[in-house]
């Protein structure tokens, strides 16, 4: 397996950038739009990637498609915060019908054989919706912040509220996934060439490139992860402040520690989907020159990809009223597993004083 090593050339195609040594004749010959890209891996390894691939349409899809028709056919489920687990579902899905569907379509052919113009509509919608996806997180420990510590005194979170973190997260993602389409670095094919994204590899344009990864790292990666743990440090002090005061209630002990591994779980939830992506990306960049693994590169891809999985699975199917409600459309109206229908949720007033696991949940 060759390593790559992304330096600059003379008269390389705009398109894309083949990982190759220099030393190739005419590198249009390898172009990932045109030819298999088995120069770079074995055939089982690009089958194994379509398969993982198919593996997060099955999941994906269902899973969120569920998320978004449930809230609309059970009134109990349209509170605040779950507008913006709606939108969360919304962006997984355009990152699953697009990016997921693409990459599937290509890795199976091993090569991007959809063309120059799918690549750029590809990885534009799948930085668009893993964008939006990453500010939702955000915004939902934000909103955990806010109802439950109480940093503004009376100031309740309502569904205006709600609707302006959603437009939000729409008008950051679009901050993210724009400029590449107008300049200011470029979508192209990236690690085994069958998936596209922002360029964070090459030296062509150096400035431009690097600013621009630098810019995601900062706005995109940095600033989201810092609200995450602020509101969820501030939510588990706060928390732990009254279990204190409540040494001698068990179920208020239970809460606290109930909502401790769900908090753990999901900042690891966020770390898995992005840490991947902006630590390769900002050691490329600050490592010029050196070779490194072009599987290694599409990795992170794939982690960033998994998200439309798992975050469904942390901030939805762990809340037991959604829970409930997905069982019950599934079977007929009838959850197997014995849900209650009644649990609270998080529409209701969240009063400190009275913690439960429920009241500090992602929804």
């Amino acid at each position: 397996m060759q390593k790559s090593r992304p330096d600059s050339r003379d008269n390389l195609p705009e398109d894309f950038f083949i990982p190759v040594p220099l030393d190739v004749a005419n590198i249009t010959t390898l172009s990932p739009f045109l030819v298999p890209q088995t120069h770079l891996g074995n055939p089982s390894l690009f089958m194994g990637m379509a398969a993982f691939m198919f593996i997060l349409i099955v999941l994906g899809v269902p899973i969120n498609v569920l998320t978004i028709f449930c809230t609309f056919k059970y009134k109990k489920l349209r509170s605040h915060l779950n507008y913006i687990l709606v939108n969360l579902s919304v962006s997984n899905l355009l990152v699953v019908c697009v990016g997921s569907t693409t990459a599937f379509y290509s890795f199976s052919n091993m090569y991007f054989s959809l063309g120059p113009t799918a690549c750029k509509i590809e990885g534009f919608s799948a930085t668009l919706g893993g964008m939006v996806s990453l500010w939702s997180l955000a915004v939902v420990a934000f909103e955990r912040y806010l109802v439950i510590c109480k940093p503004l005194g009376n100031f309740t979170f309502r569904g205006t509220h709600a609707i302006i973190g959603c437009a939000v997260t729409w008008m950051f993602g679009l901050a993210a996934s724009l400029p590449p389409l107008f300049g200011w670095s470029r979508y192209i094919p990236e690690g085994l060439q069958c998936s596209c994204g922002p360029d964070w590899y090459t030296t062509e344009n150096k400035w431009n490139n690097e600013s621009y990864v630098i810019f995601l790292f900062c706005f995109c990666f940095g600033v989201p992860l810092s609200v995450i743990i602020f509101s969820y440090g501030r939510l588990l002090l706060t928390l732990r402040a009254v279990a204190k005061q409540q040494e001698q209630s068990a179920t208020t002990q239970k809460a606290e520690r109930e909502v401790t591994k769900m908090v753990v779980v999901m900042v690891m939830g966020f770390l898995v989907c992005w840490l991947p992506y902006a630590s390769f990306a900002l050691w490329v960049v600050t490592h010029r020159g050196e070779p490194f693994d072009v599987r290694l590169a599409s990795i992170p891809s794939v982690f960033s990809k998994a998200s439309t999985v798992y975050n469904p699975v942390i901030y939805v199917l762990m809340n037991k009223q959604f829970r409930s409600c997905m069982l019950k459309l599934i079977f007929c109206g009838k959850s197997p597993f014995g849900d209650e229908d009644d649990v609270s949720g998080s529409s209701q007033a969240t009063q400190v004083s009275s913690v439960s696991s429920s009241q500090v949940s992602p929804a």
